[in-house]
């Protein structure tokens, strides 16, 4: 009996997980009544500028927010922070570079009330701006230039989604075109070849090439795109939801699917021609005069392999199974998805090299087809460049379905959907009729996704831009949880400045430089780091804005500094990556980094450097560089043993201590010229009298370049404040 009511609650216990597990039918799922009305799920609507007891403080509407709420909380603002350290701040916020002695100087000596705004219009129209700001995008956007896993295949024209963002970043895109290109460029500005490429963006995910199974291999790279778009656009942990209901969010496993269902037609692409007409009409012209001079040993040389291809295509064939033989067999229109999936599965062992064939062909054949290769080799110089070429997403033009499939697995489909957004958001009935300079597209097209994002129904978008803005501008978000407004992030501090910004935006057209300068005008952000001892007691974590965050650079931008400053940095823009050397024991047991030839590549910012999945810069891996498998909204800033001996003994410092103490020797004549050089160029500011006393004292023992490689380990060098 005892038995038997153990083999009955197991029973009861496995069917409750199988009803806990499988996927309810898509209008089966009722939103909690008490997740419905969560804030981000409601459109941001215009607050009321506060009333504030100090309105000379004010600046800008953003203040009268953060003032506000000091005052209600008893605190009072910090003062202004001094001048040479505000022109060091916002250089380095929004070029990734240090403020030059003279740039410092200009900005001292300017009196006139719109100093401090002529120095934000210089540094938003410095081609550095979209450099810097195109760093924190390709960390979102999860850039890499390899596939990843054991082979970490290279993907050589990757490079040019990167240069799609600095430069869409400096000609100020807005917000919203930007969206809509990466998600949908190839539907709704198939002209346009900077489009073309930004939908990139969607395949920038590592990827396992060598897959024994290509459906999962697809079904991978849909899910990452998915997952993505989620934190990326929306802010939304939407991944939770692919293998069952969300356990936090009102998000059903259906919702997932149905917004992968935008992506599912796509074709993934690694070889989207991206040239202007003019050079497509060019290479048309020599193509076709290289292949008449070259098609009658071509054609021969297709004779010639043919019997061979035959024999081993079909001796491959043979070994698989009888399901697979027929489906190879079976015209591609007249098969069934089994069979589709199952060619797509098997089409890699059917795959012939060239090697193969040659091997195959006869004595004489081979002679005879060296004597064709040497014949079509003569023309070589005949012979046109390729067209550029990037990755992205085209539609395939098939109508493919989109199930909802049992814990995620691709071989366990379950009901069908219909492309659709996360229903808590209450999009527009009709994702096609958000207005647009340009057709509405079909509801079920990346285009209608990607305008339904970027619409004023969407309540997310725009708050979660603005709140990586002002995360990066004022070290520390609104919300700590920026690809996370779910029930489960950080509530907002300020609600109602969120929603203000968000409001702004799109009032402003979507304009990234104008919400920079708003934001960079405030009396916030230009207070001094300095806290009071009531704001350290009230509000150790600065959450009310009482003063300024101090905060660390980023690998990136400490390595750049060390260039800057000692005069070696080569400002040259986009391209390909390039290959700096690397420390010999980085690279014990590893190919695949041979030094740039051009001795001037690795004094290049850091950002062009070759981003390889498998192989990390070791200087910047020091400094918390993100994992670029995932999407990162936020990098760590961690303070560490390995960052000393990297400030220490990393080649990068070495060599720009000894070229700032070289450069510093040949511009000042006296040591008190030259000490007062170098802490002008690493730190922004002269030495205090103390400082000098014992920089003079180093200095009757140690070189120039010692003193130069002690201020690079300062705090000051590498820290923000």
């Amino acid at each position: 009996m005892n038995r038997l009511r153990v083999v009955w609650s197991l029973t009861l216990a496995f069917l409750a997980l199988l009803a806990m597990e499988g996927a309810p039918l898509a209008d089966d799922y009722i939103i909690p009544p008490e997740k419905k009305d969560h804030w981000a799920s409601k459109a941001p609507s215009r607050p009321l500028v506060p009333t504030v007891k100090n309105p000379s403080w004010v600046r800008s509407p953003v203040d009268a927010f953060v003032l506000a709420k000091l005052e209600a909380a008893g605190l009072e603002p910090a003062p202004a922070a001094p001048r040479e350290q505000l022109i060091r701040r916002v250089t380095l916020d929004l070029i990734g570079l240090p403020p030059t002695p003279e740039e410092i100087d200009a900005y001292l000596g300017d009196s006139t009330p719109d100093a401090w705004e002529k120095v934000i219009d210089r540094l938003l129209a410095s081609p550095h701006y979209g450099e810097r700001w195109g760093r924190h995008w390709l960390d979102l956007a999860r850039f890499a230039e390899s596939n990843g896993y054991e082979h970490d295949e290279v993907r050589p024209d990757a490079w040019r989604y990167r240069d799609y963002v600095v430069f869409s970043l400096n000609v100020d895109k807005p917000y919203d075109r930007f969206v809509e290109e990466q998600l949908a460029g190839d539907e709704l500005f198939p002209g346009d070849t900077a489009a073309l490429t930004a939908t990139g963006f969607n395949l920038l995910g590592p990827d396992m090439t060598d897959s024994s199974d290509q459906v999962q291999r697809r079904h991978n790279t849909l899910n990452d795109m998915t997952d993505t778009a989620g934190l990326v656009f929306l802010g939304l942990t939407i991944g939770c939801a692919r293998c069952h209901d969300h356990k936090f969010e009102p998000i059903p496993q259906s919702d997932y699917y149905r917004f992968q269902a935008f992506f599912t037609p796509a074709s993934f692409r690694s070889d989207l021609v991206i040239a202007t007409g003019a050079e497509r009409a060019a290479h048309e012209s020599a193509a076709q005069e290289y292949n008449a001079l070259t098609r009658p040993a071509r054609d021969e040389i297709a004779r010639l392999e043919e019997p061979c291809r035959k024999r081993i295509y079909e001796a491959k064939l043979g070994k698989l199974s009888d399901e697979a033989q027929i489906a190879h067999r079976t015209p591609p229109a007249d098969r069934t998805p089994g069979q589709k999936d199952l060619v797509e599965k098997t089409a890699r062992l059917l795959a012939i090299s060239g090697e193969e064939v040659l091997s195959a062909l006869s004595a004489g054949d081979k002679a005879r087809r060296t004597e064709l290769d040497h014949e079509i080799q003569s023309f070589e110089k005949k012979k046109p460049a390729p067209l550029p070429v990037a990755m992205g997403l085209q539609d395939s033009g098939n109508a493919s379905k989109t199930f909802v499939l049992e814990r995620g697995d691709p071989g366990r489909p379950l009901e069908e959907v219909e492309p659709g957004h996360p229903r808590i958001l209450q999009p527009p009935k009709s994702l096609g009729s958000a207005p647009t300079a340009h057709a509405a597209p079909s509801v079920g097209s990346r285009a209608a996704l990607a305008q339904w994002i970027v619409s004023k129904e969407n309540p997310l978008a725009a708050r979660v831009l603005v709140q990586r803005l002002w995360q990066h501008h004022f070290g520390r978000g609104l919300t700590s949880t920026s690809s996370d407004f779910g029930t489960r992030g950080e509530s907002p501090t300020h609600v109602k400045l969120l929603d203000w910004l968000a409001v702004e935006l799109m009032a402003r057209g979507w304009s990234l430089k104008e919400m920079h300068r708003l934001m960079l005008l405030s009396a916030t952000y230009q207070q001094s780091s300095k806290a009071s001892r009531l704001a350290l007691a009230k509000d150790p974590e600065n959450k009310l804005l009482s003063h300024a965050n101090r905060w660390r650079l980023e690998g990136e931008a400490v390595r750049d500094g060390l260039l800057f400053v000692s005069g070696r940095l080569n400002e040259q823009m986009g391209g390909p990556g390039v290959f700096p050397p690397m420390p010999a024991e980085a690279l014990k047991g590893f190919k695949g980094w041979t030094p740039s030839p051009d001795p001037r590549d690795p004094l290049r910012r850091s950002m062009y450097i070759f981003q390889r999945r498998n192989l990390r810069f070791p200087f910047l891996e020091a400094f918390d560089l993100p994992d670029s498998n995932l999407s990162c909204p936020q990098r760590e800033r961690s303070t560490t043993a390995p960052q000393a001996l990297v400030l220490l003994n990393a080649a990068d410092v070495v060599e720009a201590a000894t070229a700032l103490a070289e450069s510093a020797s040949k511009e000042a004549g006296t040591e008190a010229e030259r000490v007062d050089r170098i802490y002008r160029l690493a730190l922004g500011r002269r030495p205090s009298p103390t400082e000098r006393d014992f920089a003079h004292d180093f200095l009757k023992r140690s070189p120039l370049g010692e003193l130069c490689r002690a201020l690079f380990n300062l705090n000051e060098f590498v820290y923000v404040d």
